[in-house]
């Protein structure tokens, strides 16, 4: 389980557009990394759209805002331009980065098993540490939660 004050595991994934990115290219900055389980699903969407929504204000912080899933870069393209994401989706397809950061877990839904992300918000320093880790996120105005640390 990673904790506050580790390197955040380094990572190249595809975004939306099938464009190659790495944490260590957003060193300098801090990073808000959310995973969410699955694309244009009602949690997902309501989580995604409110980072959207509030995404100047994290500017004003001077932090990257990324959402990460196991879902392919075509099927995040689609999420992204059915809502109007102005920040980069990235395509965890192999679960890999999700299994990095220690929230690809087993879950149940009617009595059935299976694996799946745990929604988790990461907040990444500057430097490339875990600042702090939102875990058991609600999806109702996260990113206002999000926010508030930030601006301490």
């Amino acid at each position: 389980m990673l904790q506050s004050g580790q390197s955040a595991p380094e990572f190249v994934l595809a975004d939306q557009d099938g464009e190659a990115l790495s944490l260590a290219s957003l060193r300098g900055k801090r990073v808000v990394l959310f995973f969410y389980p699955k694309a244009d699903t009602p949690g997902c969407t309501t989580e995604a759209c409110s980072f959207r929504d509030e995404y100047a204000l994290f500017g004003d912080v001077n932090t990257v805002v990324l959402g990460i899933s196991p879902n392919t870069s075509r099927q995040q393209k689609k999420f992204a331009e059915k809502f109007g994401f102005p920040y980069r989706l990235l395509a965890d397809a192999d679960h890999a980065v999700a299994e990095a950061y220690g929230i690809w877990v087993e879950k149940s839904m009617y009595g059935k098993k299976y694996m799946g992300v745990d929604r988790t918000t990461f907040v990444i320093a500057a430097d490339g540490s875990i600042e702090y880790i939102f875990r058991k996120v609600k999806v109702e105005n996260h990113a206002g939660e999000v926010l508030e640390y930030l601006r301490k």
